[in-house]
């Protein structure tokens, strides 16, 4: 283990993810979300595979012993990067990237429900903390609901951030279920394959010829998507996941400084106030998620050979 090598992978893939957002955002106006998802989704294939046969894993890497469990994570996680993408052209993008931090709440809520996994009033007061940092987030935009054209816009890429965010939960279930029986490099390559053509279902709703420029971005979106995707899977194998999770949150200060320079986007208060709220309760999750896997750790330690 080498947790400051895992912490300078994961802090490489938070950059990167934000660059891709940026990149999906400013080919926003040009081409449909589902459309950015096919180029996301097919131009990370290449990357994906080069990484295998580099590490030699090409044959053994692509095994799957649950091709339904690969299909509907893959379905989830395609919706939820379409509604991302989709919210990414209607809100600035700190707001998009403050949203999206609901996706871990929600998992812990999620995993309760689905996965019977025990869930202690300390994590549910974490969890009711973030909701209501997104509640502040969401609040300026749902009261502009009745408001001017603009504004009902917004308000609508808000809905649909959360909504990509709640299914980015739900992926997240399907994965914790396929890593018991699936290597991680399987359950990266089959999301992209399975959201490259699930992505082709939204041609009739208005694909695109999309300019040279855009092109490009979208190119450079699905390639650095991929470069991403392996720094955050590599930081993991280098640092427990309760060290390096945390600075998924640097991701706001990067998004601040590019949608300011490169959008001219200026946060509001609310947005703000309600991001570190979030943040605020991720980090305890993650905390508290670190405590009680040393507990448990402890606990084996101490057990006799008969348990």
């Amino acid at each position: 283990m080498s947790p400051f090598k895992g912490i300078a992978l994961k802090l490489c893939s938070v950059i990167l993810f934000v660059v891709m957002s940026s990149l999906i955002k400013a080919a926003s106006d040009a081409v449909p979300p589902g459309q950015a998802v096919f180029f996301r989704s097919l131009f990370a294939i290449p990357v994906i595979l080069t990484w295998l046969a580099v590490r030699g894993d090409l044959r053994t890497g692509l095994r799957v012993t649950s091709p339904m469990g690969h299909f509907w994570r893959g379905f989830v996680g395609t919706a939820a990067m379409g509604l991302m993408f989709a919210g990414l052209g209607l809100l600035p993008l700190p707001e998009v990237t403050a949203l999206g931090y609901t996706a871990p709440l929600l998992t812990v809520v999620f995993a309760a429900m689905f996965l019977d996994e025990r869930v202690g009033l300390f994590r549910i007061g974490a969890v009711a903390l973030g909701l209501v940092g997104v509640l502040i987030v969401l609040a300026p935009r749902l009261s502009t609901l009745t408001g001017e054209t603009v504004q009902t816009t917004q308000a609508v890429g808000a809905v649909m951030v959360l909504m990509g965010a709640t299914c980015a939960a739900l992926a997240q279930i399907y994965i914790r279920k396929l890593v018991a029986t699936e290597q991680t490099s399987a359950i990266v390559f089959y999301f992209s394959a399975t959201s490259t053509l699930l992505s082709l279902l939204t041609i009739p709703f208005g694909w695109t010829i999309p300019g040279g420029t855009e092109t490009v971005y979208l190119i450079l979106a699905g390639l650095i998507g991929g470069i991403a995707q392996i720094f955050l899977t590599s930081a993991y194998r280098f640092a427990d996941a309760s060290v390096v999770a945390p600075f998924d949150y640097a991701s706001m200060l990067f998004a601040l400084a590019i949608g300011y320079v490169i959008f001219d986007e200026v946060p509001t208060g609310p947005m703000l106030l309600g991001a570190v709220l979030v943040i605020a309760a991720g980090i305890i999750i993650i905390l508290r998620e670190r405590h009680l896997g040393l507990k448990r750790g402890q606990a084996r330690a101490l057990r006799t050979p008969q348990g």
